[in-house]
Order: C-alpha cells, then sequence, then structure tokens
C-alpha cells in the first residue's frame, strides 16, 4: 500500500526517518539488467537528494524493463517503508517484489519465488509515496532483494532513488560476533591466583 506522508516535511526532519542508506553496504550492492554496469549504486543517497536526477541513475537494457537489485546492509535493520522515484514517459517501474536474506538470487529464481512482499506501484515524481511494508515481516534484514518486473510501458524501466524508512540495530554483525567470542574465556589471558600475587584484594 502507498501512503503520503503523514506531514509537513517543511516542518518535520524526513532526513532522519530516511537514514537506512547510510547503513546499506554500498560497495556491495548490484543489480541484473542494468544498462550501465555499477549504476544501480547511484539510487542510493540521502531523502534531500532524492529528485536530483543531474547524475547517474539505474536504468535497465533496451527493450528489457526487469531489473533485479540487491541490497545488503552493515547491521541488521528493521524495514517500515520504500520510496521509490523512478523515470518519466512510462519508465518509473509498475511493480516491486522483496525477498529478504536470500543471497544470489536471479530472474529465474524470483520468478519462481514466493516474494515476502509485493507492491503495485504508482508514478512517484515528487518523492511523497512511501510503500509500506508487512513490518513484522521486515525484522532483522541483512539484505533485501527489489524485484522490479515491469514498468508503465516504456522500452526501459528507469529509477532514480530507492530509499528505506526504519531503524537499525545498535551492533554491526561483525562487532557482535567479536563480542561473542570474547564472552569465551581463554586461559592465557588471565593470571592465575599465584600469578598475581594470590589473595583478593579488598576495596575499603
Amino acid at each position: 500500500m502507498a501512503c503520503l506522508h503523514d506531514h509537513s516535511c517543511e516542518d518535520h526532519d524526513c532526513s532522519s526517518d530516511w537514514s537506512l542508506y547510510k547503513h546499506i553496504d554500498l560497495p556491495k550492492v548490484s543489480a541484473l539488467n542494468e544498462a550501465v554496469p555499477g549504476s544501480v549504486k547511484s539510487v542510493f543517497k540521502a531523502w534531500e537528494q532524492r529528485l536530483n536526477f543531474s547524475g547517474e541513475h539505474l536504468e535497465s537494457n533496451e527493450g528489457d524493463p526487469e531489473l533485479l537489485v540487491f541490497i545488503p546492509f552493515t547491521s541488521d535493520v528493521k524495514i517500515k517503508s520504500i520510496s521509490i522515484v523512478g523515470g518519466a514517459d512510462g519508465t518509473s517501474p509498475s511493480k516491486m517484489r522483496a525477498f529478504i536474506n536470500r543471497d544470489g538470487i536471479d530472474f529465474s529464481d524470483a520468478q519462481g519465488m514466493q516474494a515476502v512482499q509485493e507492491w503495485e506501484l504508482v508514478e512517484n515524481f515528487q518523492g511523497v509515496l512511501e510503500f509500506q511494508t508487512r513490518y513484522s515481516k521486515f525484522q532483522s534484514v541483512a539484505n533485501i532483494t527489489l524485484h522490479f518486473p515491469d514498468n508503465f510501458g516504456g522500452d526501459t524501466t528507469q529509477i532514480h532513488y530507492i530509499g528505506f524508512k526504519g531503524e537499525a540495530t545498535k551492533l554491526k554483525r561483525d562487532v557482535v560476533a567479536t563480542i561473542v567470542y570474547e564472552l569465551m574465556p581463554n586461559p592465557s589471558d588471565h593470571k592465575t591466583r599465584a600469578e598475581g600475587g594470590g589473595g583478593l584484594s579488598h576495596v575499603e
């Protein structure tokens, strides 16, 4: 379902709501069927830059509107809603499907798998529409794959902005792993009572 912002953006810090882009592992973002390799990385940016169309954008190959975008995060996130700003003249995606925590999905997989959620999109040229998730299903998201199977009749599909509203966990996954390791005692890291001079100290 799509909804309009429930506030005036002049009076509300929308940028903080849509700050999950800071938690995207951008070097590992990828797309299938992009006309310009690596251009998918350009669509993840600050909310206030969502309508800046002067730079690079994501576009499918001529005559094939389908796109598949893989987005990993540096920490697990909870996703409340997604915003998509597409191109004009029928090139905006008309449908979106989401898969969570599935690596290496290709078009054949996406077409044959049950998505966690699907949305019928509308053209969102002003970037004021957001597509709400079934929030309970979008917890502990390490990565998300977005499948855009079609558009509004254009020869290609164009996307200028993909934004995520939600929250990130406080700890990155590699930090959590380190903490678990440190919690496992290593005898060599600790002096024995005799080595330490014996006895227990008493603090007055």
